[in-house]
């Protein structure tokens, strides 16, 4: 069983939003992500995608993306971007999942999830936005570390139990957005998170990307154009 990731997919099967607006590098990267997905996992594998997974702005919008994503080997584990806009609460994408029968999917927001390999916690983070207030941009982030504690202290419940029966296990934290600015490194330290993913960043904004060992944990870059559209295995 291993564990892999992959970032900001932005599928359009259900709306007419192409990205190959933003260059050729886009040209059919659906089938070479599903090629490359085929290739290397398993149906006892998972596959961790952090954001930006659909331009639909209304689940139903979003289906075709869904079965997609579904129909691909592995458990799959989503959790929110910027431009996942028909998200409204967890609570209606999962179950709007079940309702139909999107059952490799799986839904992180305010929780975490015990994997053979690890335990999954994480948050969407946030960054500047151009449609934000600098206020607006604090209230955001701090509701967002406190999205992250609260998905920390579940995997750390869920690390301490099995600890007591002998089993150790690492957490690997997923966001969306960059988490280097504000105090979400401090966060994960303090949880001592091993690995960090993250995507959000295109083009010249890869320029931004920080990669390795920083402060003591191992930061990966998933987003699907700066991975070449294959998915990166983490354990």
């Amino acid at each position: 069983m291993s564990i892999f990731a992959i970032s900001d997919l932005h599928l359009s099967f259900g709306v007419n939003k192409p990205m190959n607006v933003f260059g050729k590098l886009w040209d059919n990267y659906e089938e070479r992500i599903k090629k490359n997905w085929c290739d290397n996992v398993k149906d006892d594998d998972t596959v961790i995608i952090p954001g930006d997974i659909s331009w639909g702005m209304s689940l139903d919008e979003a289906l075709p993306d869904f079965k997609f994503i579904n129909d691909l080997p592995g458990k799959k584990i989503i959790l929110r971007g910027n431009h996942d806009y028909y998200f409204n609460t967890k609570t209606k994408v999962e179950k709007f999942l079940s309702l139909n029968n999107l059952n490799t999917i799986s839904v992180l927001h305010n929780n975490a999830y015990e994997l053979k390999e690890a335990i999954i916690c994480g948050t969407r983070g946030w960054d500047k936005s151009e449609d934000t207030t600098r206020e607006d941009d604090k209230k955001i982030i701090a509701r967002e570390e406190g999205r992250l504690k609260l998905s920390l202290s579940e995997g750390i419940k869920i690390k301490q139990e099995l600890e007591n029966q002998g089993v150790k296990k690492d957490i690997i934290v997923a966001m969306h957005f960059p988490p280097f600015n504000d105090n979400f490194i401090e966060i994960m330290k303090e949880k001592n998170v091993k690995i960090c993913i993250y995507g959000h960043l295109h083009g010249f904004g890869h320029k931004m990307i920080r990669e390795g060992i920083i402060e003591g944990i191992e930061f990966k870059m998933v987003s699907c154009d700066y991975t070449d559209f294959k998915l990166i295995k983490l354990l």
